[in-house]
């Protein structure tokens, strides 16, 4: 296949690809407001998006597709404050998590895995903290997902918290890193680079903490969530 035939079938590839995302950002519109609308009649003070609490519980040493997908657990979902503080005041805290496990807050759809559709062409913001201060750190984060507090909301996927042996480490999934589209890459990394800040507001980060970002797709070649990081900042 000559450059021109290959970048007309990639040009193509990318609209349809863009027309499915724009079909299934449409329905989920109408499933939100119709969700919004229940809610509100109910008595009910809506979410802007339904949430999932999953766990999982880590095997030292072994990270293959097949096993971590089987440890996931889905543990409850919420679509209005009342059923999130149900959720949440019931939930076990980070100090008493044994290690190495993840929590994991999701949009409802997304799974929190690197392959699902929603997160293959983004990658995450992690941040590093020792276990005695993760918990507030955790709960802030929480509490600015669920909220929509943090900026370009509708590119984050989810966030997990990592319990791990000497640290913890959060981390915020975003949809989009990158594209083969020079005008995309610009504004993929503005809205990449502007989420990192929104993140630092809103959790107060101390100055002498740094963040990491790491593409999925990089997660997925050396098969390691928080190694070889790209960017620091």
């Amino acid at each position: 296949m000559d450059m021109t035939a290959e970048k007309r079938e990639q040009d193509i590839n990318n609209k349809a690809s863009i027309a499915n995302t724009s079909d299934a950002n449409t329905n989920s519109n109408k499933e939100a407001e119709e969700r919004q609308a229940r809610d509100l009649k109910a008595g009910l003070h809506p979410l802007k998006n339904k949430f999932v609490f999953w766990y999982t519980r880590r095997t030292p040493g072994v990270r293959n597709q097949t096993s971590y997908e089987d440890n996931i657990k889905r543990i409850v979902d919420f679509s209005t404050v009342e059923g999130f503080w149900v959720c949440y005041c019931h939930l076990a805290r980070p100090s008493s998590l044994p290690s190495p496990t993840d929590l994991h807050l999701f949009k409802e759809g997304i799974r929190p895995l690197w392959e699902d559709s929603a997160n293959c062409n983004g990658g995450k913001w992690i941040i590093r903290f020792k276990k005695v201060v993760s918990g507030r750190f955790w709960e802030d984060l929480v509490l600015a997902l669920v909220g929509d507090q943090l900026d370009y909301g509708d590119n984050i996927c989810g966030a997990v918290l990592s319990i791990r042996f000497n640290e913890d480490i959060l981390s915020v999934w975003n949809r989009n890193s990158s594209d083969h589209q020079v005008s995309f890459i610009t504004s993929s990394l503005y809205a990449v680079m502007a989420l990192r800040d929104s993140i630092k507001r809103h959790l107060k980060l101390p100055h002498n903490y740094v963040m990491e970002y790491k593409p999925h797709d990089a997660s997925l070649r050396d098969n390691s969530s928080y190694r070889n990081t790209w960017l620091r900042g």
